[in-house]
């Protein structure tokens, strides 16, 4: 299955790239997801496990399976006031 991630702020910033394509396994879930762009990417490795992840633009959880050609957002977490 193929799958297209998009990274925000400083996900954006640590993967030094907006997109990436990544190709999975049927039944892989977000925790999985988690995992698999760490390996890709490890500079994500500090915002991953606090990030929000969106499913097809619905927040998804960790338990959550990921459809074939879904579109994936990494939302990190945000500060300021």
């Amino acid at each position: 299955m193929n799958v297209r991630v998009l990274f925000f702020a400083l996900a954006r910033d640590l993967a030094e790239r907006d997109v990436v394509e990544l190709s999975i396994a049927e039944g892989t879930t977000v925790r999985e997801l988690r995992a698999l762009l760490v390996q890709e990417i490890p500079s994500l490795a500090e915002v991953l496990p606090n990030s929000m992840i969106a499913v097809n633009q619905q927040y998804a959880q960790d338990t959550d399976f990921i459809p074939d050609h879904a579109e994936i957002a990494c939302i990190p977490p945000v500060s300021g006031g």
